[in-house]
C-alpha cells in the first residue's frame, strides 16, 4: 500500500509543475537583462525624498518675480527680508535681522541651460548646463564671494550610456570624484564613488543601491567618510506619498531619522515632516492664479526654542 499512487496524482503533478515553468518563463520575458532602463545619477539617489521631507524652507518673507523676455532669456528679481541665525555656544538660537536683493538672468533652450544670480552683499552664483552631445554633459557651479577661501567652482562631467551612467567630478582645492551606477535589473540598480580633496589630504569611497518601482522607492548609501544614508518613499495614490529617511553617522555617533508626508492637490502641495530630534515642518505651495502663487513655511523645534515661519509670492 506504500508504494500506491491514486490515478491522477502524476497528472495533476505536472500540471503545476507546468505553470510554475510558465511563470519562470513569462518573469524572465518581462525582465529583458540586454535592454535595461537607465538609472538616475548617482548624485540623486535620494531625489525623491529630498523632494518630500526636505524643501527650500525658510523665515521671513520672500517675493520672486520673473519676466520672460522670450522664449530663451528671462530676467528675475527677489527680496527676501528675515532674520538671520549667528553662530553661539548657548543653546538658544541668536537672530539678527537681514535683508538682501538678489537680480537674475537666465537662458534655456534643448541642449543649454544658464542661471545667473548677483546678490546685494557681492556673492555672485552661476549654473551652467549644456549637452555636449547626446549622451555627454557638463554642469557648471561656481559661487564668487569677497570672503577670503569661500569663492569655489565645480565641474562636472556626465556620460549616460545604455543602462549605467558614469560622472567625473573636478573642483578647486584639488577636488577629484567620479562615481559610477548599473541597472542591474529592471528596478534595480547599484553604483560606487570615489573621491579625493586635496587641499584637506582626505580621500574616501562609497556605495549605493537603489530599488524602484512604480508605487515605491527605496536607496541606501554608504561611505567611508563615517555616513550611512537610508530612504525610503511609498506612492499611497496618485497625490499622496510617504517618505521617510535615516541619516547615521558612525564616527561622530549622529543619528537622525525623519519621515514626512507629500500631498499634491489641484491647485496647491503641501509636503511636512518630523524628525528624531523633534523638529517639525511644514511648506505649502498654493497657485492663486495663473503665474501666481503662495508659498507658506513653518519649522518648529521645541528642544532649540527656535521657531521659523515664512510666507511669500511667486510671480511668473
Amino acid at each position: 500500500m506504500a508504494g500506491f499512487v491514486p490515478p491522477g496524482t502524476t497528472l495533476l503533478g505536472n500540471e503545476a509543475t507546468s505553470e510554475a515553468a510558465k511563470k519562470i518563463i513569462e518573469v524572465h520575458k518581462k525582465a529583458d537583462y540586454l535592454n535595461l532602463p537607465c538609472p538616475i545619477p548617482y548624485e540623486e539617489l535620494h531625489r525623491e525624498a529630498l523632494m518630500s521631507l526636505k524643501p527650500e524652507y525658510f523665515e521671513g518673507m520672500r517675493f520672486d518675480f520673473t519676466k520672460g523676455l522670450n522664449q530663451k532669456f528671462s530676467l528675475s528679481h527677489s527680496v527676501m527680508m528675515g532674520p538671520m541665525e549667528i553662530p553661539s555656544q548657548s543653546s538658544e538660537a541668536i537672530k539678527i535681522p537681514t535683508a538682501h536683493y538678489e537680480f537674475g538672468a537666465n537662458f534655456i533652450d534643448q541642449k543649454t541651460m544658464l542661471i545667473g544670480r548677483v546678490l546685494t552683499d557681492g556673492r555672485v552664483n552661476a549654473r551652467v548646463k549644456c549637452d555636449l552631445t547626446d549622451d555627454l554633459a557638463l554642469k557648471a557651479n561656481a559661487q564668487l564671494t569677497n570672503e577670503p577661501h569661500m569663492s569655489h567652482v565645480m565641474l562636472n562631467f556626465d556620460y549616460k550610456g545604455k543602462d549605467y551612467r558614469s560622472q567625473l567630478q573636478l573642483g578647486n582645492g584639488a577636488l577629484f570624484g567620479a562615481s559610477y551606477i548599473q541597472s542591474v535589473t529592471p528596478h534595480m540598480s547599484l553604483g560606487a564613488e570615489v573621491f579625493w580633496a586635496g587641499q584637506h589630504r582626505k580621500s574616501g569611497v562609497g556605495y549605493a543601491g537603489r530599488y524602484e518601482t512604480d508605487k515605491m522607492v527605496a536607496a541606501g548609501q554608504v561611505a567611508s567618510t563615517g555616513l550611512m544614508a537610508l530612504s525610503y518613499v511609498q506612492k499611497v495614490s496618485e497625490k499622496v506619498s510617504l517618505a521617510t529617511d535615516f541619516m547615521y553617522n558612525y564616527l561622530s555617533k549622529d543619528v537622525t531619522a525623519s519621515v514626512g508626508y507629500d500631498y499634491a492637490l489641484r491647485q496647491a502641495r503641501l509636503r511636512g515632516k518630523i524628525d528624531s530630534n523633534g523638529c517639525t515642518s511644514a511648506f505649502l505651495e498654493e497657485r492663486l492664479n495663473m503665474g501666481l502663487n503662495f508659498v507658506l513655511s513653518a519649522e518648529l523645534d521645541h528642544k532649540k526654542k527656535d521657531y521659523k515661519f515664512g510666507f511669500g509670492l511667486t510671480v511668473g
